[in-house]
């Protein structure tokens, strides 16, 4: 045989095992007990923990159970369905089969879209409000056992559009889709957790402020209660800014600090016209204070005038009042306050209330907020608490988990390092694995992995622990 032969079956040898290599597999289905989500395993151990099963069917004790699925297991399954990142009700067909999800909800067969849509149509105002209770009692809990010295409660609303009309929605602003029917709940969020405290549901053409008072009260009271001799913070922006708001924060001892819609205020725009000496925190940003009230007003209140050096030029005169141009090149901002920090220390403070844009932002987009699944308005409140439960949830885990990564800050921001919720369900909630039953007991058998392997024992020891 030839040196050519050779090379010419060399060839035609390694091009066979290529493709081999490389060929589709022949498809084969199995009962094989396999799961895509084996890292739900970590949350079924939690919920273990904390009871959330049995303190969710406190919740809906009054509610007549049915034939078949009971409502406590539905609404857990509503939390799991949005962990998982599914939004849509008909998207539980995606894992209606899975064997690891079945005995974490506590059920020999999921339910449908139908079953769910059925419990959320028939969800009353009682399960909501106690529903809303446990959601506070589990935030508020997380705070006493970690000892926090003081806690910080931003208010902000956000809006949920939809595309039909719904119990409880209309048409109001609406920034991204405008003319659309929606809600515009109000929600309080604690800042040192990144956690949603409670909520209140509201139509989508009320103004922020509406409701507002009454709500702001009752949140503080409620983390009053649940933990006496903690020190209470208050921020809000300029649409939760009146009399009455800034009045009984103060009447009750709260510290607080609110945007100020300046433009509305003839007198507080010269103020700022006439200012000659500005004290600089820095470079970029100046301040100075007066003690200042509105007409209608019953005292006064301290007032942080504050200008900070626009990164972008403006094209024309910024005008502070609309007939008077001003200077060029200045962002101007107002806060009432009645803290008696440096100004410096409470301007930083008031700046740490964006960090909650993060959180509706992560509400929205990997936990479903703005989904509108039903056309009653408690069966869309109960959706929205399922999320919310979702969200809290998952960043009560890593809590549990691992310790503060700082014990204060000005800001005011979280003070774990979280991992976003899509973080941790890629990386640990949504692995592959297979459930086996040797000799009567259990088995989960992950993937080998040793990143996987090193988090989901760590997860484990922390929560037996």
């Amino acid at each position: 045989m030839n040196s050519n032969t050779k090379r010419s079956r060399m060839k035609i040898s390694r091009s066979r095992v290529r493709m081999k290599a490389t060929a589709i597999p022949m498809l084969r289905f199995e009962d094989q007990r396999l799961t895509s989500f084996a890292g739900v395993v970590v949350l079924q151990r939690f919920f273990q923990l904390i009871a959330l099963k049995t303190r969710l069917r406190q919740c809906f004790r009054h509610v007549a159970k049915g034939k078949i699925y009971d409502p406590t297991a539905i609404f857990l399954q509503l939390i799991v369905h949005l962990v998982l990142g599914f939004r849509e009700l008909r998207d539980v067909a995606h894992y209606r089969d899975d064997p690891l999800l079945q005995p974490l909800l506590g059920l020999r067969h999921l339910p449908n879209v139908a079953t769910i849509s059925r419990m959320l149509k028939g969800a009353d105002e009682r399960s909501v409000h106690k529903l809303r209770q446990l959601l506070r009692e589990l935030v508020l809990e997380r705070v006493a056992e970690r000892g926090l010295p003081r806690i910080t409660l931003d208010f902000d609303g956000s809006v949920q559009s939809t595309k039909r009309h719904a119990e409880g929605t209309a048409v109001g602003f609406n920034k991204k889709k405008k003319g659309a029917r929606s809600y515009y709940p109000l929600f309080c969020v604690l800042a040192q957790t990144g956690q949603v405290l409670d909520f209140l549901h509201r139509a989508g053409n009320v103004h922020d402020s509406n409701g507002a008072r009454a709500f702001i009260l009752q949140c503080v009271w409620y983390a009053q209660t649940a933990l006496p001799g903690v020190i209470i913070e208050v921020r809000m922006d300029s649409a939760f800014f009146s009399d009455e708001i800034v009045d009984a924060l103060d009447a009750a001892g709260i510290d607080m600090s609110i945007s100020v819609p300046f433009e509305r205020f003839v007198e507080l725009k010269r103020m700022i016209e006439r200012r000659q000496r500005w004290q600089f925190i820095h470079d970029d940003l100046s301040y100075f204070e007066a003690q200042w009230k509105p007409k209608s007003w019953s005292r006064r209140f301290r007032f942080l005038f504050i200008r900070t050096r626009a990164k972008q030029q403006h094209k024309g005169p910024v005008q502070l009042d609309l007939f008077e141009p001003y200077v060029y090149g200045y962002e101007f901002k107002v806060i009432v306050t009645n803290k008696t920090l440096a100004a410096a220390s409470v301007v930083e403070y008031h700046a740490g209330r964006g960090s909650q844009e993060n959180t509706f932002g992560e509400l929205k987009t990997h936990c479903h907020m703005d989904y509108v699944p039903v056309r009653t308005r408690a069966g869309n409140e109960t959706y929205l608490l399922a999320s919310l439960f979702a969200f809290n949830l998952i960043r009560d885990l890593q809590m549990k988990v691992q310790p503060p990564q700082r014990s204060t800050n000005r800001k005011r921001t979280a003070l774990w390092a979280f991992e976003r919720v899509e973080t941790v369900r890629h990386t640990i909630l949504q692995r592959a694995g297979r459930l086996s039953t040797p000799s009567g007991r259990h088995v989960l058998t992950f993937c080998a992995g040793r990143d996987l392997k090193q988090r989901v024992l760590q997860i484990f020891q922390a929560l037996a622990a």
